[in-house]
């Protein structure tokens, strides 16, 4: 269910296309996006996430296919979207001479919020990004990272069944990242439909359920998904005795090394915990041991390689 305890606020998109002229931006999009979960999109530039979350947002129309949000047409009823979706672009302008404090107040009372409550979930809003020290400052001295907290506060201003978020990480430092995951975690446990766009993978994987990968505009077919997911994954090993680490892993020709260790390519989980045992067998002294990218890393890159292949 939404915040409100009404309709259910999930993302349906089937066989969405969009074209500029000649340009075929979104050529054949499908999926969908759970209430209480995070679902990360993810494509490499150019491959049609912003445009596709435009449509989501109102503010495009597609060319053919439909969209549901909250089971709300958003050609058909873009008010009724708008009232339910938080929109986070991934640079949106500011009011350069209100402050803070004004453009939340303002941006509630453009949803309708009474003059009262506005003013009140602004200084609720505040305090959950962390602007409170800059307030009462124009948003013209915001930093880059500052204003995307600013941002995602506007998306949040009339406590939406959706949010959109395309890039919301860009410009955070490290601290600011952890504790936009924490919060949108916290934002999908009550209830909401978040999709995130980010090119952070590393930050998307600790923050999201789910993944939808796009690649030349169109959503790639979950058999292939599954295919990418069956093939060997390479373990970083590190050792605190090098050689002895080499001289355990001697039998076998498809061990490279990194600056930060060997990578050795397993079946599957099961298979790294059979190739630790054995480096303690041989005793190994293993000081690191872990996957060397993160699953929608490896997929983006494998997806990668395949198209350029």
């Amino acid at each position: 269910m939404d915040p409100t305890g009404s309709t259910p606020a999930g993302v349906v998109v089937q066989g969405v296309r969009r074209s500029f002229g000649s340009t075929h931006a979104v050529r054949d999009m499908t999926f969908s996006a759970s209430p209480g979960r995070v679902t990360g999109l993810i494509g490499p530039n150019g491959s049609g996430k912003t445009t596709l979350l435009l449509m989501l947002a109102t503010l495009l129309a597609p060319d053919a296919g439909t969209i549901r949000i909250g089971g709300l047409d958003p050609l058909r009823d873009p008010g009724g979207v708008r009232a339910l979706t938080g929109w986070m672009p991934d640079v949106l302008g500011s009011w350069a001479s209100l402050t803070t404090r004004a453009t939340l107040e303002l941006t509630g009372r453009l949803h309708h919020l009474p003059k009262a409550r506005a003013a009140a979930r602004a200084e609720e809003l505040i305090a959950l990004v962390g602007l409170g020290d800059l307030a009462d400052q124009p948003t013209r001295v915001l930093s880059r990272g500052q204003k995307q907290r600013m941002s995602l506060a506007r998306a949040l201003v009339h406590d939406p069944g959706v949010l959109l978020l395309d890039e919301p990480a860009s410009g955070l430092d490290p601290e600011a990242r952890v504790d936009l995951r924490v919060l949108v975690r916290r934002l999908a446990a009550e209830g909401r439909t978040v999709l995130v766009s980010s090119h952070v993978l590393a930050e998307l994987e600790e923050m999201a359920d789910d993944a939808v990968y796009v690649q030349r505009g169109a959503t790639v077919d979950p058999e292939r998904l599954e295919a990418l997911r069956d093939a060997p994954r390479l373990w970083r090993v590190r050792a605190e005795d090098p050689a002895a680490l080499d001289a355990a892993l001697a039998g076998r020709d498809d061990v490279s090394t990194d600056h930060l260790g060997r990578l050795v390519p397993v079946p599957d989980e099961a298979g790294a915990a059979d190739l630790l045992a054995a480096l303690v067998r041989d005793g190994v002294r293993v000081v690191a041991f872990a996957p060397a990218s993160g699953e929608m890393e490896r997929t983006f890159l494998e997806l990668s390689r395949e198209a350029g292949a």
